[in-house]
């Protein structure tokens, strides 16, 4: 596997996770697997009255790549919109899946570009951005309700 996998930058996010604690009184939380190496990711969220991210909390148990995800996600997913966190969603599996160049306008992603070349790793890298894009979306939902 390649140093460059595990690179410094890697490391330092792994951790330092923010928000890694479960939310009391979330409106919705999701939790994601993988089923290729065990990682989990549990997302809680709360929205505004403008139906953005007001609170978050995460709870980690993944492996360094996994824990750097959730620490990028982390640490901008606060006043996102439900439609923001699924286009970074999106994004960053296009491009883990070569389907595109960039992995988007969420900051810090870059650092997974040499993943790429190692599919297995995907899964463990999208935990977070998928889990906060649905919890996200399941809490605009039940405010609508």
């Amino acid at each position: 596997m390649s140093a460059a996998l595990y690179n410094a930058t890697i490391l330092r996010l792994a951790t330092s996770i923010p928000h890694h604690a479960r939310l009391g009184g979330a409106q919705a939380s999701v939790e994601k697997r993988s089923p290729v190496c065990g990682s989990r990711v549990t997302v809680d969220v709360a929205l505004d009255g403008e139906g953005r991210v007001a609170a978050l909390g995460q709870e980690v148990r993944a492996c360094a790549l996994g824990q750097a995800s959730a620490a990028l996600m982390g640490s901008q997913a606060i006043g996102r919109s439900p439609p923001e966190l699924a286009a970074a969603r999106d994004a960053l599996a296009a491009f883990l899946a070569g389907e595109r160049d960039d992995p988007g306008d969420w900051p810090g992603l870059e650092v997974f570009a040499p993943a790429r070349d190692y599919p297995a790793r995907h899964p463990s890298i999208r935990l977070a951005f998928e889990a906060v894009a649905e919890a996200a979306a399941a809490a605009a939902r039940a405010a609508a309700a």
